[in-house]
């Protein structure tokens, strides 16, 4: 791992209290009266984007909701602030799950390690406390399948067994329809002690009779000058000019700001690039195949895959406000040589194209398609 990405890791820690959680004041602000008056929604909806803090937030209310001790912070006019301690029983087995992709490797491992028949039926799930469970997408596909809103539902109309109330944490918006419409279930008649929480980057992707079931808390992007006082502060083994530019990279997210691999993201945005370019190459294509062969197949080549789609996708938008004519929101600023010649090449329409080509090698994923013939699918589309 180069040395970059270590301390990227090591620069993030599990906040003590709600008062560490980085940005969207209010929104925490809100959160933590609606605790401690027990007017908290029973179903609520975290969006914003990847790196934002909404799983980071969601185990904090967990841990509020269930803290033993129930610490209360005081506005100056005596209303109360719930908070949570950190060091009781509940609260240290729930923030095991802090590291969800660490969590998630695991209960992948130990689904490996059954009977082919018991692995069929065997669905990803996380739970770090009796009365808390963790939904995560579940591999390969990484949508959230009905067996596990299944769990959630039997569970759900249990009594909670060594905590105030029963906590779900849905950690994606990508649901199975028939997962979807089962969830839909336990939202119309939830009982009395039950939390619901959805994380979710793009709210619409849920179906509209769940977000009409459920408050919607979003959580705002962070300006560039904050992430980089953030990052001059946290990660200050980073040049100036490396911190500038991950401050733009991050989509206003301080969780991705101070975790961001710069090299390993550089590598997929040079793969971006060769996707890109080919649009204009209709008669070789051997760069392009070159590169794509390296997404055929693995776990590694899945993570592979969504950071070039995401680094892909950045492009777009940097080539897209090039043309609108606001070159001072470019994110890849390092960039803007190759950008300013790939901009005089393309056109409204052509990036409207495109973003709906990622859109289907997105798709594509979820459905456990062959990684590198989408991406070369999607590349010779852009040429035509």
């Amino acid at each position: 791992m180069p040395d970059g990405a270590a301390s990227a890791k090591s620069a993030v820690a599990f906040p003590s209290s709600f008062t560490d959680f980085i940005g969207n004041t209010s929104a925490v602000e809100n959160l933590r009266t609606a605790v401690a008056a027990g007017r908290l929604p029973h179903a609520l909806i975290l969006a914003g984007p990847a790196g934002a803090g909404k799983y980071t937030l969601a185990l904090m209310l967990a841990m509020a909701l269930e803290c033993e001790r129930q610490p209360r912070d005081l506005w100056s006019n005596g209303q109360a602030l719930a908070d949570f301690c950190g060091a009781c029983r509940n609260c240290t087995r729930i923030r095991i799950a802090a590291n969800l992709e660490e969590q998630v490797a695991l209960a992948v491992a130990t689904r490996e390690d059954l009977r082919e028949t018991d692995k069929k039926d065997t669905r990803v799930l996380i739970q770090p406390h009796p009365d808390v469970l963790v939904v995560p997408p579940d591999p390969p596909q990484l949508l959230i399948k009905l067996g596990q809103i299944r769990t959630v539902i039997q569970r759900a109309n249990r009594q909670p067994s060594e905590a105030p109330r029963r906590v779900f944490l849905l950690t994606s918006s990508a649901l199975m329809k028939e997962a979807a419409n089962s969830l839909l279930k336990v939202l119309e008649e939830p009982p009395s002690t039950v939390t619901i929480i959805l994380l979710a980057e793009n709210p619409s992707e849920l179906l509209p009779t769940i977000r009409s079931r459920c408050a919607l808390i979003r959580l705002g992007a962070l300006p560039v000058d904050e992430l980089e006082m953030l990052l001059r502060d946290r990660r200050s083994d980073l040049p100036p000019q490396q911190r500038s530019l991950i401050a733009r990279l991050a989509q206003g997210a301080a969780g991705r700001a101070l975790s961001f691999d710069l090299p390993a993201y550089i590598a997929a945005r040079a793969d971006a690039l060769v996707l890109l370019r080919s649009a204009g190459n209709d008669s070789d294509h051997s760069i392009l195949f070159r590169m794509t062969e390296a997404y055929r197949a693995g776990a590694e080549g899945q993570e592979r895959m969504t950071a070039l789609l995401r680094a892909t996708t950045l492009l777009l938008e940097d080539l897209l406000l090039l043309l609108a004519g606001a070159p001072e929101l470019l994110r890849n600023t390092d960039l803007r040589p190759e950008l300013d010649r790939l901009a005089h090449t393309v056109s409204f329409s052509w990036i409207e194209q495109a973003s709906r080509g990622l859109d289907q090698v997105w798709s594509g994923m979820r459905r456990n398609l062959l990684r590198n013939l989408s991406l070369d699918a999607f590349a010779t589309s852009l040429g035509s």
